[in-house]
């Protein structure tokens, strides 16, 4: 039943992985969980408590103490550290340019992860189900999902989508050439780091959306889950 299943998706920054999950959960009456959202509330409390971001135990010691709530309402997701509201913190420039390096972190995907698959198990105990999205969901923290979306789009949209994101948050207008190298420099952290690299499971559809707006690549990903 559509309504059960397990739906992982991976791809890369700026895709629009978020907003298309957020849609298909809404649309097929599904818990969310945006792990991504996690790595960055563990890279805002490193950059707060002034860890260096090369010091590989302390930042693994602070993961392991934090208390990270991922709220799973599509149309309200949330995400607390420590009883602290941080959905719009961890957005900021500093969050994104340091969360390669903890995301890297061996202690911090593992302690995430177990995390992230102790949320679709409450998921499924309760009768629901759940889309997870991020960079290891397929390959790493939901091999076994009844369903594996890889989204994808080209450089060029990607830019384009994320900096209207930021403009939308308030963030100020971008260049879309600057913030198309930072994704491609992003992916290449991504995809090349030891543990848990960005890469496409065997069996993920890949859905290319660069040319589909919102709402087509939302239909494409629930016509997959429910055929």
């Amino acid at each position: 039943m559509a309504d059960m299943i397990v739906i992982a998706v991976d791809g890369p920054a700026g895709s629009g992985k978020s907003s298309v999950c957020k849609g298909v959960a809404r649309r097929l009456g599904l818990r969310y969980l945006d792990t991504g959202a996690m790595y960055r509330a563990v890279t805002w409390a490193v950059l707060q408590a002034g860890i260096d971001l090369t010091d590989s135990e302390a930042i693994a010691h602070a993961a392991a103490n934090l208390v990270i709530v991922s709220g799973t309402d599509p149309s309200a997701p949330s995400i607390t550290v420590d009883d602290v509201d941080v959905s719009g913190p961890i957005r900021e420039d500093d969050v994104t340019a340091a969360v390669s390096a903890v995301s890297a972190v061996p202690q911090v995907r593992s302690g995430l992860v177990a995390r992230q698959r102790e949320e679709v198990a409450r998921a499924v105990a309760a009768h629901q189900g759940i889309v997870v999205e991020g960079r290891d969901i397929t390959s790493v923290v939901l091999p076994d999902a009844d369903l594996k979306v890889f989204i994808t789009a080209s450089p060029e949209v990607r830019a384009q989508r994320r900096a209207a994101q930021d403009e939308d948050r308030g963030a100020g207008e971008r260049d879309i050439e600057v913030t198309k190298a930072e994704l491609i420099s992003r992916d290449a952290k991504d995809s090349t780091r030891a543990v848990s690299p960005l890469t496409i499971a065997p069996d993920a559809i890949i859905v290319e959306t660069s040319d589909l707006d919102l709402e087509q690549s939302i239909a494409a990903v629930c016509a997959l889950a429910v055929p």
